[in-house]
């Protein structure tokens, strides 16, 4: 699937310095990735690249709304995100980096893909648990049926089983305590 949106940044020819570029992620981006959490959304990634002979540092600035489920209601909901995040990219044909924000490319590289890491800076700025949230008196704004049958007493089985239920063979166990 070819994406509507162009994450890449070629970097040969660019001269030392300082360059800004701005990407609005959409939900068809968003669909590349197949994230239960993330159902799509509108993010705005304002990317400034200092460039240097031979080290880029990538500065991400992102603010935008996600769509997610409810995790009390399950009904689908708008999340805010934002937050800003450094890259640092390296060249070597030798050096390995185990440090996650650093990426070491090959001398021969020319440009860089951006769309992994917006999505993952994205996707570790949502909360764990995502619910709507309270109104002005603190009462939750999720679907009202939905949280009638959560406030509900259920009629579930504690594994206790009623007396009369239990086959007689097994009887016998219940006096060895």
């Amino acid at each position: 699937m070819e994406r509507n949106v162009d994450t890449e940044i070629q970097f040969s020819g660019l001269k030392s310095g300082t360059y800004t570029y701005d990407f609005t992620l959409n939900d068809s981006f968003f669909s590349e990735y197949k994230n239960e959490k993330i159902l799509g959304g509108s993010i705005v990634f304002n990317v400034r690249l200092e460039k240097k002979e031979r080290l880029m540092m990538f500065f991400f600035v992102y603010s935008g709304k996600v769509r997610t489920m409810c995790d009390r209601c399950l009904e689908e909901m708008e999340w805010p995100v934002e937050g800003e995040q450094t890259l640092c990219v390296k060249f070597s044909d030798t050096e390995k980096c185990d440090d996650e924000d650093v990426v070491i490319l090959p001398e021969s590289a020319y440009k860089i893909d951006l769309a992994q890491w917006m999505y993952e800076y994205v996707a570790i700025a949502m909360p764990i648990q995502c619910v709507h949230p309270d109104d002005e008196e603190g009462h939750p704004t999720c679907n009202p049926e939905m949280l009638k049958y959560l406030s509900e007493p259920q009629n579930e089985d504690d594994g206790q089983a009623d007396e009369e239920t239990i086959d007689p063979r097994w009887a016998v166990l219940k006096d060895l305590k």
